[in-house]
């Protein structure tokens, strides 16, 4: 009996072994397909496909055209936009190590670094997270690799991965170390290979345990090489330079070559190739880098690449806006005036002469217009079927030449303050005065002002107000809150029609949503 029980012991105790052991390799196989679902393959051979290639690039071509004819008249000697190149290039040097997580800097002092140098007695404490000299150094390299980028454009020095690695040495100058995790997803300092492509896995690890798969170590010399050699092919095929531009940043970004920096660099090599023709770095700003810049990456990743054109796109007419509005002439003497009175009359001279010019900015202010009235008159039907027959719209307009077509000028005075451009109240203005009735009470406008934009002549700024109307009182008119749509008048304005369409929805809905707040009190 004792032999029965002490063997019967022993079968249990050795089917208890055999149970756990396979019992833990269901688990262990479990956990491997949990592990395996949780890798996100994000590199693929580097390609440029049809998704690429129809991407709209009229966020840009809008607005480029009147740049390129500013552009030479600035680069012949205006200082104040060689101080205004200076500015981007500190900015994009501040905000692009702000968005890496290599240091913060409050918005303060970011605008005095912008406006003034970095110069390390402007740092009160508290302006940074990190050691001031590390800051320093961080920022010093950084605009020394945005110079580095306009030197290489200047010289036309040719895109090559040994320029990618140059880049990259003196962008991480003074960073030592790298982020790495071992088999057990612990992390831990590496040395840093400046100026060299990684030869260790840099698969970072999402918040939701999501591995996120970039290019092998030993496939991404071939890679970059492949980047390059279609990076020159699209080039050599005239690809416009948006979708070139904004396709290397997302292929390189992609592929991940070096250990540390990627961002940095491929920020600096987008940038490069904006330059090159005839555009500004790309700086994302630190409240852009989620819901723009990371969003945009995300859609690219799944082959939806329209939205990060779009915003590298809006990066640059933010630049051009402001260029547009950067003063041609500073003189620092008697003498220098006087030479450049004459230089400019003589222009003025070939600008009367210039008729051909004159005729197609007239032409296209028109086309314009015409459009934005076809639009507006549209939106008076459907909201008048909207509202059964309860509202009165009546649409004004009053064209560039007509005697009231200043009717808005104080108010595009103060706008153009609030949005920080140059107004030449001698230019002609037009407006559209859309009233609107609602109910038998209530009464409100929607006015629409169209004038000149900066110092180029063959710019056009719309501007919409909200008009509230007082019975036996003086109305009172407020703008809102959009910022100017500015478009150019050279070129086909076909083209430029759904960007227009997009404003003047915007202004609706934005005039209806202040009526219906004014209603609800």
């Amino acid at each position: 009996m004792q032999l029965y029980c002490k063997f019967k012991n022993d079968f249990n105790i050795v089917n208890s072994l055999i149970s756990l052991y396979f019992y833990t390799n269901k688990k262990i196989a479990m956990h491997n397909t949990l592990v395996e679902t949780k890798e996100y393959q994000l590199w693929h051979p580097t390609t440029f496909n049809e998704e690429w290639a129809v991407c709209d690039t009229s966020v840009l071509d809008d607005l480029s055209a009147s740049w390129f004819r500013r552009r030479v008249v600035l680069e012949e000697g205006s200082l104040e936009y060689k101080q205004f190149l200076e500015e981007l290039k500190r900015e994009h040097a501040i905000e692009t190590g702000v968005i890496e997580g290599l240091y913060d800097l409050k918005k303060g002092i970011t605008e005095t670094f912008i406006k003034e140098g970095f110069v390390q007695s402007f740092l009160s404490h508290g302006d940074t997270n990190i050691d001031e000299n590390d800051l320093m150094n961080h920022l010093n390299d950084h605009l020394e690799a945005v110079d580095f980028v306009f030197d290489v454009v200047k010289q036309n020095r040719p895109l090559t991965t040994g320029f990618i690695k140059e880049l990259h040495h003196l962008t991480t100058r003074h960073q030592d170390h790298a982020e790495g995790r071992d088999q057990f997803g612990n992390k831990f300092k590496i040395n840093l290979l400046k100026g060299a492509f990684k030869v260790r896995e840099n698969n970072p690890t999402k918040a939701d345990g999501t591995i996120i798969k970039y290019c092998p170590p030993e496939q991404t010399a071939s890679e970059m090489d492949n980047l390059v050699a279609i990076y020159n092919d699209l080039v050599e095929r005239e690809v416009h330079p948006l979708i070139i531009g904004t396709w290397f940043h997302h292929a390189f970004v992609s592929i991940h070559p070096f250990q540390d920096g990627n961002g940095r660099v491929a920020r600096l090599l987008t940038s490069l190739i904006f330059i090159k023709y005839g555009f500004f770095p790309i700086t994302v700003r630190r409240e852009e880098k989620v819901i723009r810049y990371f969003q945009g990456l995300r859609e690219a990743d799944v082959g939806k690449p329209q939205t990060l054109v779009d915003y590298f796109g809006e990066v640059q007419r933010r630049g051009i806006e402001k260029a547009l509005n950067v003063k041609e002439i500073t003189p620092t003497s008697l003498e220098d005036a006087r030479k450049i009175l004459i230089r400019k009359a003589a222009e003025l001279q070939v600008k009367k002469d210039d008729t051909a010019i004159k005729e197609e900015l007239s032409k296209n202010k028109l086309i314009v217009f015409q459009y934005c009235g076809e639009i507006l008159d549209e939106f008076r039907k459907t909201i008048k079927a909207d509202l059964n027959g309860d509202a009165e719209i009546a649409v004004q307009q009053v064209y560039f030449d007509h005697e009231n077509s200043r009717y808005f000028n104080d108010e595009i005075a103060q706008y153009t303050k609030e949005y920080n451009y140059e107004f030449d109240q001698n230019q002609p203005q037009a407006f559209f005065h859309y009233d609107i009735k609602l109910f038998n009470r209530e009464e409100y406008a929607m006015g629409l002002s169209f004038h000149h934009y900066g110092y180029e002549e063959s710019t056009l700024a719309m501007a919409s107000f909200l008009e509230l109307k007082y019975e036996g009182s003086v109305s009172k008119t407020i703008a809102l809150k959009l910022p100017p749509y500015v478009l150019s008048l050279h070129g086909d304005i076909e083209n430029k029609k759904k960007n227009i369409r997009k404003y003047l929805e915007k202004a609706m809905a934005s005039t209806l949503a202040e009526i219906v707040n004014k209603i609800s009190r």
